[in-house]
């Protein structure tokens, strides 16, 4: 006969948000839903089409046609901005969602079952720690060559071994809990036991700290975009939107500082973003490790 496991609150419990976070937090929050907004309707926000080249128009300054001026061949830098929130949003929340459930999958395996199989996965893990994760990157770019789906794939392939560290971090203190014990003793699967028990712990907190790493993301791929090795043009992106303005750095500056500060903003709006719901369970909901994800990331 089938025995239902309890549902059991957890042993410890976030705590509650500071008042003088709170108002940060909301402005935070507002930030990223307008980054959010401004990609999805990055067609409607856009005044002209991002890819039109109109060489007669080239380089030309802010006016009320073009609100943040031309670049060299033409383009409308306010519409390539707009697009480029889409083309970096849409990147990174790819590469997340990738490395959140390759992470998953083998922190949990190595974390529950442990014996053969945290052994075998944890030394894996270890190859892809060895090496500076922008080292391994150029080296993967290297094998596999530039392009969109090569700069996706080499990110998730030099950044899912952080993860599935600090996912087997947590799922072996949360094994050890009592209602964990107390849900094999009353006959629970192992798969309803993860399903139910560790897979929404594990996941809450994964995506805290998905939200410090974005902006580190972001900076591997624009990054990459202006050494040639990543997106390429004429796509509309900021990292090459910064390297087809290297040419123009002392006579056009604000064509490389434009997409810098659009980079700058969305980092530090993500970091912020990060460490305050970092902060709100840092003592009670995270092991040690996992508390400095990002010092030893970098």
């Amino acid at each position: 006969m089938h025995t239902s496991i309890p549902e059991l609150p957890m042993k410890t419990m976030p705590k509650p948000i500071k008042k003088h976070s709170e108002k940060t937090l909301v402005l935070l929050l507002g930030l990223v839903m307008l980054l959010l907004l401004t990609a999805v309707f990055a067609p409607v926000l856009a005044l002209h089409d991002p890819y039109l080249v109109n060489l007669p128009q080239k380089l030309l300054p802010m006016s009320s046609e073009h609100l943040l001026g031309t670049d060299h061949l033409g383009r409308d830098i306010f519409s390539r901005l707009i697009y480029g929130t889409r083309t970096s949003l849409a990147i990174i929340l790819i590469i997340q969602g990738l490395i959140m459930a390759v992470s998953l999958c083998v922190g949990i395996l190595a974390g529950y079952k442990g014996g053969i199989f945290d052994s075998v996965l944890m030394r894996i893990t270890d190859l892809f720690l060895a090496l500076p994760t922008f080292i391994l990157g150029l080296f993967f770019i290297g094998v596999l060559g530039v392009g969109l789906v090569n700069v996706i794939v080499t990110i998730v392939l030099t950044h899912w071994a952080w993860y599935a560290r600090l996912v087997r971090s947590i799922v072996l203190q949360i094994k050890s809990q009592d209602y964990i014990l107390c849900a094999k003793t009353l006959g629970g699967s192992d798969f309803s036991i993860i399903k139910r028990h560790i897979l929404p712990s594990v996941s809450a907190q994964i995506l805290i700290l998905a939200t410090l790493d974005f902006g580190h993301m972001l900076l591997h791929v624009a990054g990459l975009s202006f050494l040639g090795l990543g997106i390429q043009a004429p796509t509309a992106e900021w990292g090459v939107m910064i390297n087809d303005s290297l040419p123009y750095i002392y006579t056009d500056p604000w064509l490389m500082i434009i997409p810098g500060f659009c980079i700058f903003i969305v980092v530090a709006v993500f970091n912020s973003l990060g460490e305050i719901l970092r902060d709100t369970v840092q003592k009670d909901f995270y092991p040690n490790d996992v508390n400095e994800f990002s010092e030893q990331q970098h």
